[in-house]
């Protein structure tokens, strides 16, 4: 029996009807405590972070044997020149990859995995990224968001028998999940999974698939239709790779990460067994997002390594460099760069150590923690990379393999900027992060406010949530006024005698999470309904919060770091100057919630699409070649050649 020919075309659907469908896919309950919520509802819990919670012995043991081995890997056998120029990793890289079992880095080993924590993980990502960016986020696309996660939580314990020793040894794997037509909005996917007996037929195109050029398995989200017997919805399956009907179609290239394998995946009606389904019908997105909360921290990993390779090369070069009379770093306009590559890494280590370990413990729900973290690191990130380009002046924006053909160090400084770009668009783009912590930022609001605002309910829902917003308001706003950061002497422990004081900022941060929280509100107040189009209002209150996390981090792990006699005196003065850093940036936050150009950007945007203003625009060429803006994603058979190429 053959499946239906035609399949399904993509929905159309209406804002409201998109913001549902992510809502649906949102976990709606706080089982655990989080400290991320907690903060940006005006509470400053410390309790959850400080003392730093520590790996077991066994575990950090584990990992620094693995590291050891890792490091001497990358060392001997990683030629990031070699990768950059030929815009391929060497298939003897990767076969050696394997061989280390680095593939397995998190999968348990009674299925042939290494067992790393999340911590150890994320270090060798660090350190592996800093040796080629490009093989990093191989190894994070196959474990962070391909097979080996999404089984791990929802997989049956068969699918973990059948595929996940695969995972650990031989079998590189990808997820697809964005289409040509389709990104962040996935109540529009149009690929489509069609009931057939004991399998489900596969139509559709999948777009920017990395790892999808070499991958044997793969994770793929469709749209089930809804039917006698099928819920329908968008659901999540493991697909053999080499299975009939599956054409890589083009191998996609980048202006950085010229070494990934990221490619477009026509599915034309493939046949996946049921057995292959991971979780029920319409689970897709629910797995997809809980796949991502730890996920999302390898990408800030990474961005870890990188901002110590430019303190690295920003620290020998500036020594070195002299300029009317001195090294470079010794004039202030240079060395202020060098002081906040030097503070942000120290930061953006203890947020992404601190979040791992919450994550390794599961203690804690840390969904706010790694989202922070992923938008913080690649923010970060890109500015350290940039001023060590500013640092490194015209030897900055030459390429590595110029400067060492006239005879200099081949310092990659240009292609660090360029790989790094990607991080604010990958697994979800600032923006959609600024809009996905916004929503968990404000759910204690929504939960008992939210029938208010929302147009569909009826006066009697209204009237219920206005008494039940009254009655929490009434409790929780008095709270708002004061706390423990008006005190002088809160937080003492961060001020031991003979190193900088830590406590201030903890104090800061104490006062300044209730202003964040009273801010919110405040907008809510104003806005009510309309506050979720408040898109620059509430990405400036999440990088508040980001700037508060990442404060209360750098000085948690200074103070573990002072205890446990690894340089604490120096990690106490880099955690001061980074909070002084961030708490210049939080005040200007703060003062464009409401002092800002979003009304008059609208009005220009409005103009700009009508047209009003394309005179501005004359006197240009526009080099672009033909073509449509997007590219047609219709369901059908393969016409192009299969470049698809595992690797054996």
């Amino acid at each position: 029996m053959s499946a239906p020919s035609t399949p399904q075309s993509a929905p159309k659907v209406t804002e409201r009807e998109a913001r549902q469908v992510a809502e649906a896919a949102r976990e709606q309950s706080w089982r655990k405590p989080s400290f991320a919520k907690e903060l940006f509802l005006g509470r400053f819990r410390l309790d959850l972070i400080h003392p730093h919670p520590m790996p077991a012995a066994e575990d950090v043991q584990r990992g620094e044997q693995f590291l050891a081995k890792l490091r001497d890997f990358c060392e001997t056998r990683i030629d990031s020149a070699r990768i950059e120029r030929e815009a391929r990793i060497p298939d003897d890289v990767i076969s050696g990859l394997k061989e280390l079992g680095a593939l397995g880095m998190k999968i348990d080993p009674k299925y042939g995995g290494l067992g790393l924590t999340q911590v150890y993980y994320n270090k060798a990502l660090a350190l592996v990224g800093s040796a080629s960016p490009a093989v990093g986020a191989l190894l994070s696309a196959h474990q962070s968001i391909g097979v080996p996660q999404p089984l791990k939580i929802f997989g049956t314990q068969e699918q973990k028998d059948a595929f996940l020793p695969r995972c650990a040894r031989t079998d590189i794997t990808a997820f697809l999940l964005t289409e040509p037509d389709v990104g962040s909005d996935p109540a529009r996917l149009a690929t489509t999974a069609v009931p057939d007996g004991d399998d489900y037929v596969l139509d559709g195109v999948k777009l920017w698939t990395t790892n999808g050029v070499v991958a044997d398995l793969l994770v793929v989200m469709a749209r089930v239709p809804r039917s006698d017997g099928h819920k329908g919805g968008i659901t999540a399956f493991v697909v053999e790779a080499a299975s009939p009907g599956i054409t890589v179609e083009n191998r996609n290239a980048f202006m950085g990460l010229r070494g990934i394998e990221n490619g477009v995946t026509r599915f034309h009606q493939v046949r996946v067994p049921a057995a292959n389904r991971i979780g029920p019908e319409g689970a897709g997105l629910k797995i997809a997002l809980t796949t991502l909360n730890t996920g999302r921290l390898s990408l800030p990993a990474m961005c870890v390594g990188a901002g110590k390779w430019c303190l690295k090369i920003a620290r020998e070069w500036s020594a070195v460099r002299e300029q009317w009379g001195k090294p470079v770093a010794k004039h202030e306009a240079v060395g202020s760069k060098i002081s906040f590559i030097a503070a942000t890494t120290f930061a953006l280590e203890a947020v992404v150590d601190l979040s791992s370990q919450m994550a390794d413990e599961d203690r804690n729900d840390i969904r706010i923690e790694a989202a922070l973290a992923k938008l913080y690191g690649s923010e970060m990130a890109w500015l350290m990379a940039d001023e060590l380009i500013q640092i490194r002046g015209g030897r900055g924006f030459e390429t590595a393999e110029s400067l060492a053909a006239r005879g200099e160090r081949a310092v990659p400084a240009e292609q660090m900027l360029r790989d790094l770009r990607i991080n604010r668009i990958f697994e979800g783009s600032t923006e959609i992060m600024h809009l996905l912590i916004a929503r968990e930022a404000v759910d204690a609001h929504l939960s008992v406010a939210g029938d208010i605002i929302d147009p569909d309910k009826s006066l009697g829902d209204k009237a219920k949530a206005g008494a039940q917003a009254t009655a929490f308001y009434a409790r929780w706003l008095p709270k708002l006024v004061t706390g423990p950061g008006q005190l002088p002497r809160s937080y003492a422990e961060f001020h031991p005698q003979g190193h900088t004081d830590l406590a201030t900022h903890l104090r800061y941060v104490e006062r300044a999470a209730r202003k964040l929280a009273r801010s919110t509100f405040y907008g809510m107040s104003r806005w009510q309904g309309r506050m979720e189009t408040k898109q620059g209002f509430l990405g400036r209150v999440v990088d508040i919060g980001a700037e508060l996390f990442a404060m209360s981090a750098a000085c948690v792990r200074a103070e573990h770091l002072r205890l446990t006699g690894e340089h604490g005196r120096e990690a106490y003065e880099l955690a001061d100057v980074f909070c002084k850093q961030s708490r210049i940036r939080v005040e200007e936050l703060f003062g464009r919630l409401w002092s800002n150009t979003d009304d008059l950007d609208r009005k220009v945007v409005n103009r700009v699409l009508a047209g009003t203003y394309t005179w501005l625009e004359e006197g240009v060429i526009d080099p672009s070649g033909e073509g449509p803006w997007i590219a047609d994603a219709t369901p059908g058979p393969a016409t192009r050649e299969n470049v698809h190429r595992p690797i054996r």
